[in-house]
């Protein structure tokens, strides 16, 4: 459990922030992006290619991220009920494990 860095992409300057993720959402991106890859470093969760993460994913959401599967699952969906993006998605995996956040 702990926090997850969403975001549109990441940068190599981006770096230290990932001390402190529990797992990573990138809207653009793959297996081979820097986030990515860091995050497999670090050996948190990351998945890439979520369209509209940064607006789908809300601050305090609880989510359930495998980056082993390329999954993120929306657990508190109230927001996100009414929009087609709620649920499963099959994104591009990177990372270790699952994290719940």
């Amino acid at each position: 459990s702990g926090e997850i860095l969403v975001t549109r992409f990441t940068e190599p300057s981006w770096t230290p922030i990932f001390i402190n993720a529990a797992g990573v959402i990138m809207e653009v991106g793959g297996p081979l992006q820097h986030g990515a890859i860091i995050a497999r470093e670090y050996g948190i969760p990351c998945v890439s290619g979520v369209e509209d993460a940064t607006t789908l994913v809300k601050d305090g959401q609880l989510v359930l991220l495998d980056g082993s599967e390329g999954t993120l699952e929306v657990i508190d969906d109230e927001s996100i009920e009414e929009s087609d993006a709620g649920g499963n998605q099959e994104l591009a995996a990177a990372g270790a494990g699952d994290a719940v956040l």
